[in-house]
């Protein structure tokens, strides 16, 4: 019986052009290389390709995109296209523009289009903007939207700032929207998304003001809200999040789902787990991303037992966890060092629900161990038994507990990891200089800083922010950029001398210098945190707790400083650094100064 397949009736003697024609268009799919290649030779052969019509050569140019390499793809385009006595379409050309996979070759096949006489469309310019287009290709782009008039189309526009986003070029992106004639809501919410992801959260937050003026074109809408509600979460905005929140309620956004998730893990993110919890309560239908964001809020505001119940009401509810979940309540146990706790849920989750453990998840198990004072065993686990492949987050997770448990053979194993990765960082490096400095090997200390110096490693300048009436405030050490720096340092040298009447005695193992006492004492003084307590203690009323976020763990001396802090002025500071909330209240803070 003959085959009916589309390659052997193109093979068939009696096969007519109209019958190619059927063959061809059938075969929209891809098929493989080499018989593409049979088809190809065969029809140069007959010439029935030469006297087939235009949508024939079309439906064959797109099976050559398909089923070829990019490059040898273009190959045969170009070929048939200096062949042609007439174009494909313009609607045929972005056919095979879509399946064009490499975006250097797509833009070649556009210009050779182009200088054929076929321009193309707006359409055309959009198939380009493929998710692997580089920033050279973007801003190509970019430059035939303006010439050929494209920018009233809302899609494309959007697109193209979306490219610029991808590939952190917010100026490119900011440029663009001011060219744009026209701006709706979804263009906005790229800019908005722009800015939060390359980490331009203040500017993300001013687009919001710009977005409910008069000449915006556009109101926010439920996912703007969301986009902010993340910026603030980022940035430990809480005032300015709930100003965002209070317009979703006000425009009926306040019952959508996302909505009210990512206002959960705004106020966890801001230390306000009661806030959070209320919103939590209130929401009807509970997804999975809602129990998960309010299990990651308790644990990373130490509240590992209450974490833990929550798992466990969830399991209760008929919510099936899923990995984001696990993350949360072993992050819980971590926090809270709940050892056997941890272990438990790790093996809930790979035997009771078949979830294989990421990279993540025994990130937690050995931050856990490692913070338990098990580093031997955390080692093994990380060499020997882990299932995947250790990351540079796993071995930093680990050179921290050795700083913590003053380990340094076992710190220097991990150092030795780090570079075999090649991921290496100035923080590495800062961790290991206070391993060295907490067991007094200065000479070790100086090796290091030696090293760092050949290498041009520049550490990352401790940042602490605090937020007053909607503008948040930076702040570095030995700050002297605030207006108001006069009246700062006067009321931080009037606590120190408060703190230290009621025996506050600065942490000297915390400056990693070799100096004397007097030295070390001084240099700790100005530091970033204390500096935004200074400032909050003068904007903030007594009534208020005072908020910081700081962008690196807290020190041993700050966190003692805030602790003596907090009873002596009566006041309730909650600090967000790196990897977790403090919240500090009657001279007590809630990670129980396991951190």
């Amino acid at each position: 019986m003959a085959s009916s397949s589309p390659l052997a009736r193109a093979h068939s003697p009696s096969t007519s052009t109209s019958s190619v024609t059927a063959a061809l268009l059938a075969s929209a799919s891809p098929i493989p290389p080499r018989r593409f290649l049979q088809l190809h030779a065969h029809l140069l052969r007959t010439g029935l390709l030469a006297l087939s019509p235009v949508t024939t050569t079309a439906a064959f140019l797109s099976l050559a995109a398909a089923s070829l390499p990019s490059h040898r793809a273009l190959a045969v385009l170009d070929h048939h296209l200096t062949a042609a006595s007439s174009l494909p379409s313009t609607f045929q050309c972005n056919s095979i523009l879509r399946v064009l996979s490499d975006p250097s070759d797509a833009l070649r096949f556009l210009r050779r289009m182009r200088a054929l006489g076929r321009r193309g469309n707006a359409f055309t310019l959009a198939i380009l903007l493929k998710p692997r287009c580089a920033l050279a290709h973007a801003r190509q782009l970019h430059a035939n939207v303006v010439a050929e008039g494209h920018l009233r189309d809302a899609l494309l526009a959007t697109s193209l700032m979306a490219c610029y986003a991808n590939r952190g070029d917010g100026d490119g992106a900011r440029k663009l929207f001011g060219e744009m004639p026209a701006r709706d809501a979804v263009a906005w919410n790229v800019l908005i998304s722009c800015c939060a992801r390359n980490r331009r959260t203040k500017d993300a937050l001013k687009l919001f003001e710009e977005m409910r003026g008069r000449d915006s074109g556009a109101e926010p809408d439920d996912v703007t809200c969301i986009l902010l509600l993340q910026a603030c979460t980022s940035l430990g905005a809480l005032d300015f999040g709930e100003q965002v929140w209070a317009y979703a309620e006000e425009h009926g956004y306040g019952a959508k789902l996302k909505v009210r998730n990512s206002l959960i893990a705004m106020y966890s993110r801001c230390g306000c787990v009661d806030k959070a919890y209320r919103v939590f309560c209130g929401t009807p239908q509970k997804s999975v991303v809602t129990w998960s964001a309010m299990i990651s809020g308790l644990a990373a505001n130490g509240f590992g037992d209450d974490a833990i119940s929550a798992f466990e009401e969830m399991i209760r509810s008929d919510v099936a966890p899923d990995e984001q979940t696990f993350t949360g309540v072993l992050s819980a146990c971590s926090h809270s060092g709940l050892v056997d706790e941890g272990f438990r849920f790790f093996d809930m989750m790979r035997c009771e629900y078949g979830l294989k453990p990421n990279v993540r998840h025994y990130g937690c198990i050995v931050d856990l161990m490692g913070r338990a004072g098990l580093l031997d065993e955390a080692y093994e686990l990380v060499t020997n038994e882990m299932k995947v492949a250790p990351d540079a987050t796993i071995w930093r997770t680990l050179l921290g507990a050795c700083r913590i448990h003053g380990h340094v053979d076992l710190g220097e194993r991990v150092i030795s990891n780090l570079i075999e990765l090649k991921a290496q960082q100035a923080g590495d490096y800062v961790l290991l200089l206070n391993t060295y400095a907490a067991v007094g090997e200065w000479s070790k200390v100086s090796e290091v800083r030696k090293l760092m110096q050949e290498k041009g490693i520049q550490t990352t300048p401790g940042c602490t922010t605090v937020e007053h009436n909607g503008e948040v405030y930076e702040f570095i050490a030995d700050d002297d950029a605030h207006p108001r720096k006069v009246e700062i340092y006067e009321k931080l040298n009037e606590i120190n001398k408060q703190l230290r009447i009621a025996g506050y005695v600065p942490n000297v193992s915390s400056e990693l210098h070799d100096l004397d006492s007097e030295g070390k004492e001084s240099a700790l003084t100005y530091h970033s945190e204390k500096l935004a307590i200074a400032f909050a203690l003068l904007v903030t009323p007594q009534n208020r707790p005072i908020r910081l976020a700081k962008n690196l763990r807290v020190c041993v001396d700050c966190h003692n400083f805030t602790k003596v802090f907090s009873g002596i002025y009566n006041r309730l500071v909650i600090v967000r650094d790196r990897t977790r909330f403090h919240h500090f209240q009657g001279g007590k803070c809630s990670c129980n100064d396991y951190w």
